[in-house]
C-alpha cells in the first residue's frame, strides 16, 4: 500500500462521515501517544475514527490492522484531546476500513463499524 493510497482513503472516510451527517473537527491529529486519523461529531457522539486502508490484492483484511496495542494508543490520544477540548458529547471509537482498487485511486469497499473497540476492548 502506497502513501497515496492512505490519503485517498482517509480522504473518502471523511466524505462518508460528512455524508452521514458528521462534522468533521479534525483530521490527523498527533499526540506523544499517535494519531487519530478523524476527530468528527454528530449530535450524540464525539468520534475518535481510524481509518485503514489497503489495496485489494493485500493479505490481511485492514480491520485486522486495528491491533490492541494500536486501539490503546488512539485511547489515549482521545484522552487528551478531551483534556483540551470538553464536551458534553459522548465518545465512540470507530473504525472505517477501505480496500481500493488496483489502480489504487478508486475505493473497491468501505466498511464503517461504529463503536468498534471500547478501552481494553476489541470489535
Amino acid at each position: 500500500m502506497s502513501g497515496n493510497c492512505g490519503a485517498a482513503g482517509e480522504d473518502f472516510a471523511a466524505s462518508l462521515l460528512r455524508r452521514k451527517g458528521y462534522e468533521i473537527l479534525c483530521r490527523n491529529y498527533h499526540s506523544r501517544y499517535g494519531e487519530i486519523d478523524i476527530i468528527a461529531r454528530n449530535s450524540e457522539y464525539l468520534v475518535f475514527a481510524e481509518v485503514k486502508t489497503r489495496d485489494e490484492n493485500y493479505q490481511v483484511s485492514p480491520l485486522e490492522a486495528v491491533t490492541a496495542g494500536k486501539q490503546k494508543k488512539i485511547y489515549k490520544t482521545a484522552l487528551l484531546y478531551l483534556q483540551s477540548n470538553p464536551t458534553p458529547l459522548q465518545p465512540r471509537f470507530d473504525v472505517i476500513a477501505i480496500v481500493m482498487k488496483p489502480d489504487r485511486r478508486t475505493v473497491g469497499s468501505a466498511e464503517h463499524i461504529e463503536n468498534a473497540f471500547t478501552r481494553g476492548g476489541y470489535y
